[in-house]
C-alpha cells in the first residue's frame, strides 16, 4: 500500500457502438485511500463498465482517469498490467479460481507473478487465508470447497498483495444472505487492517449500508444515495 493513494475520474464519458446514449456521461469521481464506496444501479446502468475503466481494463471515450496523478490513458499495456498487479485487486461474483491449483497456490498467484521469494509469498498467502478462516483448507482444491469457502479464497487472492484498492463486482452474489454477510464482514475487516480502499458494485442494500459512501449510477451519472 502506498502512503499516498487516489484515483480521479475527470469528465469520463463512455460510448458503445449501437447505443444511442453514453453509458457514462461526463462523470467525475474520486477514490481516496482506505475509502469504502458502494455503487448501486439497475442492470445495464454501467456499473461494471465503470469498474473496468477505474482498473484500466477499458478506456473512456472521453475524459481521463488519474492514478496518483498519473494519466492511465498514457500507460503501455505492460505498465498498466504492472500497476494493476501492484495496486489493485479484484473480486467478482464468480470466484474464477484455477481448478488445478490448491487454495494457497491460487492465493499466491499475484505474488508469483512478481517473482518474489517463494517462502515469503507462501507465508503471506497462508496468513491471509488464516485471517479469512481457511487455515485448514490451504491444500484443498476448489472442487473440495463450499461456495462460501471458494469465495473466501478469491477474496484472499485479491487481498494477498495488500493492494491500495479492491474492485468488487457483486462479490457475494452467488451466496445466501447469511453467508454473504459473514464473508463480506471478514472482507471488510481485512481491508481495514490493510488500509485498502473498496469500490463495491452490488444490488444488495444490506452490503451497501456497510460502506461509508453510497452512490447511485443512473443515466450515466453518479449521485449520492
Amino acid at each position: 500500500m502506498n502512503n499516498f493513494f487516489q484515483i480521479n475520474l475527470k469528465n469520463v464519458t463512455k460510448n458503445f457502438e449501437g447505443l444511442d446514449v453514453p453509458v457514462l456521461k461526463n462523470l467525475s469521481f474520486n477514490i481516496n485511500a482506505s475509502e469504502k464506496v458502494a455503487i448501486l444501479g439497475s442492470s445495464g446502468s454501467g456499473k461494471s463498465t465503470l469498474l473496468h475503466i477505474i482498473a484500466g481494463l477499458d478506456s473512456p471515450s472521453d475524459g481521463k482517469v488519474l492514478f496518483n496523478n498519473l494519466d492511465m490513458g498514457n500507460l503501455s499495456d505492460n505498465k498498466m498490467a504492472k500497476l494493476r498487479n501492484q495496486h489493485i485487486g479484484f473480486v467478482y461474483q464468480s470466484h474464477h479460481l484455477l481448478n488445478d491449483f490448491s487454495s494457497i497456490e491460487n492465493v499466491m498467484m499475484p505474488l508469483t507473478v512478481r517473482r518474489g521469494d517463494y517462502l515469503e509469498d507462501f507465508n503471506q498467502a497462508k496468513k491471509v487465508l488464516k485471517k479469512l478462516g481457511l487455515g485448514k483448507r490451504l491444500n484443498h482444491f476448489p472442487h473440495q470447497l463450499s461456495g462460501g469457502e471458494r469465495q473466501r479464497v478469491a477474496i484472499a487472492r485479491a487481498m494477498v498483495t495488500a493492494p491500495d484498492l479492491i474492485l468488487a463486482d457483486e462479490p457475494t452474489g452467488n451466496l445466501d444472505h447469511k453467508n454473504a454477510n459473514l464473508i463480506f464482514d471478514s472482507f471488510l475487516e481485512l481491508a481495514d487492517e490493510f488500509k485498502t480502499a473498496i469500490v463495491l458494485v452490488t444490488h444488495d442494500l444490506s452490503l451497501a449500508k456497510k460502506m461509508k459512501k453510497n452512490y447511485l449510477l443512473a443515466s450515466g451519472k453518479l449521485k449520492s444515495n
